[in-house]
């Protein structure tokens, strides 16, 4: 066989780049995620400020949070949660999830709180009690 006659044969027997449908890069890229995405973490809540207030018809050491709020800071029924007043004030109380929308308020048992000196209306932050 001559040189002519084996490239002649190679060349049939290998397909041709025309032959083969070329990959669509924008498929392709449209299956990775973005990085952002990739390394993306749901911010949860550790504590926030909210405003307290009185609602003598509650059990003593019981407080109302609304199932928002409750959501946000991981809080269930039952849970021990703690109000802080001004950085120096604690109170621990029972969670009762209520269905009101909202989370800038929380209704607390009165009586702890007056003994103390905390007003209706005050501002605290409230937390998961870690104890």
């Amino acid at each position: 066989m001559s040189e002519k006659e084996v490239k002649n044969e190679t060349k049939q027997t290998q397909p041709s780049q025309q032959d083969q449908p070329k990959i669509d890069i924008k498929k392709l890229v449209s299956i990775v995620p973005p990085a952002s995405e990739l390394k993306k973490k749901t911010k949860v809540l550790k504590e926030k400020r909210i405003r307290i207030k009185f609602d003598e018809s509650l059990p003593e050491g019981a407080s109302k949070v609304p199932k928002d709020l409750a959501r946000m800071l991981g809080i269930k029924e039952g849970d021990k949660i703690e109000i802080v007043v001004a950085g120096r004030k604690k109170f621990i109380f029972t969670a009762l999830i209520i269905e009101e929308s909202g989370v800038n308020y929380v209704y607390v048992y009165p009586e702890e709180l007056r003994e103390k000196g905390v007003a209706d209306n005050s501002i605290a932050t409230i937390r998961k009690h870690s104890g």
